[in-house]
């Protein structure tokens, strides 16, 4: 454990930047400031001279003296300019800030160190607000290499900038005795994955005299992190194993056998078994179910969740299914109620925004009372006054679309036990995210498509081959099938967006005026929205112009050809997903991506990847690493119960598989938590605990 003490006592620091810290930092501990990692380093070593200075250097250190100061301009215009040399040349100093501090801190004539990054202005270098620093200073010229440290735009105003953080960071490295921290990791865990201890990897980090070191002091930190989180994860899962009692639904009952005897529309894959088996075998067991469950687009998820729910209804409790919108929830009834054929002794509603008056209480009623066996719908699940006589199982679909606390409140719905949860997610997860967001989820994967399905053909068209999209649309549209054609609806181009499809929609129209174009976007009425979407589920609309309202929850056979215009701008997995609303039919399938002829090197990639692969998974893995930090990381990192503040979970995927390991080999010999060894590592995750509000046993 590092120091507890106040950030607010660190000499240098005092109440108000302690303030400042604490609001933008999250900073509130001598600990935390220790733990904050620098994110570059300058080798101090190296000084250039003037006359080699070239407009491409990052930062460079200069040894020399300052000529003489000079103040121009007035008001927000007002600057100090001083003539700086090292008897090579002579470059301008700029600074329009802190200038009182600046003219009485620097003197003529005195020998400094200067860093900062040299820009060609008027044929000669200036640095503007450059690093100055005495160069007899005994303690600057004892540095190799210096941290830079990120700091706000409101730090730096306060005066409180990269510089002024290293000085506290070195401060409190001067104070901190080796012999009172307690290392959280113990030193056979330290041995084992070859560590440095807590006090060495800090004064590696902050003060380090080789890039070497800074690398081994950043793995350390960052494996510290990534074991703890991991640990929490799986302590997590196996505490909930065995202690969260479940309902026993150990039967399987008539409605089971009668859907699975003489409705099943077409044989299960070898998949959907497997999924279905591990499912009752949790429902079974007397333990709480946490399953998620993932599959490809049309790859047959609703169908083993509508199994799952009837082995629930086969021992007398009821199931829900929550899905993120009331479009999809619309979809999964139509879907159910098309499965089941009106099969007498199961009756499914259908609970969103949208049910109101004499409608919604009846559905109320009947839930409360138990005559509702299946109930699927939006967030309008989770209010209060939904009850349940027995909810035995809840699904949950497209979880990720959901926050933690909504599906918490499902676990209320229910006692004394609470309802099984089995959690959809139709949008593949690479590995490494699964095991850190969904860690204390058992996960069964469907990697089957249903027989009949045929692989959707991918082609790539630039601007200059719309004459062939043309031809080609028409070839489809002769032999009766259906087209989709997306435009991307990005929110501050939002204006410019809806142009663009409106003018698709007029081209399209002009271009095949046998055929009915309609169209559908999120800024049109509800009701017209909803009935253009139903014309062209019913067929009379044949070509469908529309944003991504269509990524999830449309199922349209006879629709054979995805056209995404201006695929460049969307994401893969988002690609991935509106290439999934076609393949649903017998007939083969196209998806057609049209960007413009000049493509960077990023986006050439990311094309060629949806040319090549349907595997989402495979899709998703590619994802993950050409966008690195982003849309994935945010919805990764932001839920997580403990705080990352130097690992990164997808920059740091293969750590992180190691420190899963680790974590599980700790859990194996000490389920109990009470060997003397590890007592650091208890001690440790329960003070993280303390520090951040965990929300990740529910589901």
């Amino acid at each position: 454990m590092l120091p507890t003490l106040d950030i607010k006592y660190l000499k240098g620091i005092g109440p108000a930047r302690a303030s400042l810290l604490s609001k933008e930092l999250q900073v509130e501990t001598v600990g935390d400031l220790l733990r904050i990692c620098p994110y570059k380093y300058i080798d101090r070593t190296v000084i250039h001279r003037i006359c080699d200075l070239r407009e491409e250097m990052p930062f460079v250190q200069l040894r020399g003296q300052i000529l003489e100061f000079e103040e121009e301009g007035a008001g927000r215009k007002y600057r100090l300019k001083a003539t700086f040399t090292d008897g090579t040349g002579y470059v301008e100093l700029v600074w329009f800030n802190g200038i009182k501090y600046i003219q009485k801190s620097l003197k003529v004539g005195k020998t400094y160190l200067l860093l900062g990054k040299p820009t060609l202005f008027n044929h000669r270098f200036a640095f503007s607000h450059p690093e100055i620093d005495d160069a007899d200073n005994p303690a600057i010229m004892e540095r190799k290499m210096q941290a830079h440290y990120h700091t706000t735009d409101k730090m730096k105003r306060a005066g409180f900038a990269s510089k002024q953080m290293g000085e506290a960071i070195c401060t409190a490295l001067a104070q901190l005795r080796p012999d009172a921290i307690i290392d959280p990791l113990p030193p056979y865990l330290r041995e084992k994955y070859a560590l440095p201890d807590l006090y060495q990897a800090l004064c590696d980090l902050h003060r380090p005299l080789s890039a070497e070191a800074v690398g081994t002091a950043l793995r350390r930190m960052k494996f510290e992190e990534l074991f703890f989180l991991q640990l929490d994860i799986l302590r997590l899962g196996l505490n909930r194993k065995r202690t969260t009692q479940g309902f026993p639904l150990r039967r399987i009952g008539d409605l089971f056998n009668t859907f699975y005897r003489q409705y099943l529309p077409f044989p299960l894959t070898e998949a959907q078994k497997r999924v279905i088996r591990d499912i009752h075998g949790d429902l079974r067991s007397g333990r709480q179910m946490n399953r998620l469950l993932q599959g490809d687009v049309g790859s047959g998820k609703t169908l083993v969740a509508l199994f799952a729910a009837l082995i629930a209804i086969d021992n007398g409790y009821q199931a829900a299914i929550m899905a993120p919108t009331e479009i999809l929830a619309e979809q999964h009834l139509v879907t159910l109620r098309q499965f089941l054929h009106d099969m007498p002794g199961i009756r499914i509603e259908l609970l969103t925004g949208n049910v109101k008056g004499k409608a919604r209480r009846t559905i109320l009623e009947d839930t409360e009372r138990g005559e509702v066996h299946l109930l699927v719908g939006t967030h309008a699940l989770i209010e209060p006054k939904v009850r349940f006589a027995r909810l035995g199982l809840a699904i949950v679909d497209e979880q990720h679309r959901f926050g933690v606390k909504q599906r918490a409140a499902l676990w209320e719905k229910s006692s004394p036990c609470p309802p099984h949860i089995l959690v959809m997610t139709a949008t593949p997860i690479p590995r490494t995210l699964a095991m850190t967001v969904y860690g204390d989820l058992d996960v069964s994967v469907i990697d089957e498509l249903p027989p009949g399905r045929k692989p959707i053909q991918t082609v790539h068209y630039r601007s200059v081959d719309r004459p062939k999209l043309f031809a080609g649309l028409l070839h489809q549209l002769n032999q009766g099938r259906q087209v989709y054609v997306v435009y991307p609806l990005i929110q501050e181009n939002e204006k410019l967006d809806l142009q663009a499809l409106e003018q698709g929609y007029v081209a399209l129209s002009e271009a095949f005026p046998q055929y009915k174009v309609g169209k559908v976007h999120g800024k049109m009425p509800p009701a017209e929205k909803d009935a253009a979407m139903a014309e062209f589920v019913e067929g009379r609309t044949r070509l469908l112009v529309s944003t991504t309202v269509i990524e999830v929850g449309v199922n349209v056979p006879n629709a054979s050809v995805m056209v995404i215009e201006n695929a460049e701008r969307f994401g893969l997995a988002q690609l991935h997903q509106l290439r999934g609303r076609v393949g649903r039919g017998a007939a083969q399938s196209y998806c057609i991506l049209m960007t413009r002829d000049e493509l960077s090197q990023t986006t050439r990639r990311r094309i060629s990847t949806m040319v090549e692969s349907t595997d989402g998974f495979v899709i998703a893995e590619e994802d993950m690493r050409l966008r690195g930090p982003g849309d994935l990381e945010g919805t990764a990192q932001s839920g997580l119960p403990i705080h990352l503040r130097v690992a990164n979970i997808i920059r740091d995927a293969d750590l992180l598989a190691t420190c899963r390991k680790a974590a599980s080999e700790i859990l194996r010999f000490d389920p109990e938590e009470k060997l003397p060894q590890n007592a650091c590592i208890w001690q440790h995750l329960q003070h993280l605990k303390k520090l951040r509000e965990n929300f990740s046993g529910i589901s």
